[in-house]
């Protein structure tokens, strides 16, 4: 027995493929299928709007942000950022707390809507604020009747846009706590700290690059949210018209130039959201290591 033991121990081990080293032929055909999947859906189309936005010159350029019309949508989706982003964020840290820390009937449900903007279309989301808001909605007699306007107006835009844009945070705040546990809150309460003084010392400073990072992408997609919007805002040039949605209405006006320069803006948004991204995400691996 003693020889059996000794030859397994002294054995040479069987070699193993690793899925690393896979033949050169076949990383090759993976990293090329990648570099050309980005070329065609992400580079040309960046470019494109760049090349188009700047087709005429860059005096064509700047004009197209002096019309009427185009500051006014410049406003209005500044203004239903301004006003989403925060309620999202208030909304997305509530939830994720309520969500990590606790135990409730219905937590599942909770996390079940969370998710629901996801698996919605963003047009069925506009046409259900329709049918409870519109004239012929659930309330749109009792809100007509003291004057009250959702659709078509500042509110029905807020409302849409908040429903689309609300998992956002939430969603990037949850895996980050479930990860983190209970102990240092637990340690903070034990040391008489208070559940304010918890959230505020430990929680939060725990979670804070994972909230950015939430805030911003809840950010980039208030601003460029396009199918719930055109159905509650009814499109209105200089009134309920956002951004993408007059860069529509320049398209099919055959107004490339101001189409593309407004386009660019939004395209502009996307690339420091990457670049933010990938900042936050360097900070945590260095915060985690060290």
């Amino acid at each position: 027995m003693a020889k059996v033991i000794s030859r397994l121990r002294d054995a040479p081990l069987p070699r193993t493929r690793s899925a690393i080293t896979e033949g050169a032929l076949v990383r090759r055909l993976c990293i090329g299928l990648a570099v050309l999947f980005l070329g065609l859906f992400l580079l040309v189309p960046l470019v494109a709007i760049f090349y188009e936005a700047l087709g005429e010159g860059i005096s064509a350029y700047l004009n197209s942000f002096t019309d009427e019309y185009a500051l006014a949508a410049i406003r209005l989706t500044l203004l239903v950022a301004l006003i989403c982003v925060p309620l999202n964020t208030l909304f997305g840290v509530s939830a994720a707390w309520a969500v990590t820390k606790f135990d409730f009937r219905g937590k599942s449900l909770l996390t079940t809507l969370i998710d629901l903007p996801f698996a919605v279309s963003p047009v069925v989301a506009g046409l259900l604020f329709i049918l409870i808001f519109g004239a012929h909605g659930w309330l749109g007699p009792w809100l007509e009747s003291r004057d009250i306007r959702v659709i078509f107006a500042l509110p029905g835009i807020v409302l849409a846009t908040l429903f689309i844009t609300f998992p956002f945070v939430a969603r990037e705040l949850i895996p980050i706590m479930q990860a983190r546990g209970k102990d240092d809150e637990y340690a903070a309460l034990t040391l008489g700290a208070s559940g304010w003084q918890t959230f505020w010392r430990v929680t939060l400073p725990n979670v804070k690059w994972g909230l950015f990072y939430g805030v911003i992408l809840c950010n980039a997609r208030s601003m460029g949210e396009f199918g719930a919007v055109a159905v509650v805002s009814g499109n209105i040039k200089g009134l309920t018209s956002t951004m993408p949605l007059y860069i529509e209405t320049l398209y099919l006006e055959y107004a490339s130039v101001p189409a593309f320069a407004l386009s660019s803006v939004l395209t502009i948004l996307a690339l420091v959201t990457l670049l933010l991204k990938n900042f936050i995400e360097w900070r945590y691996r260095r915060g985690r290591v060290s």
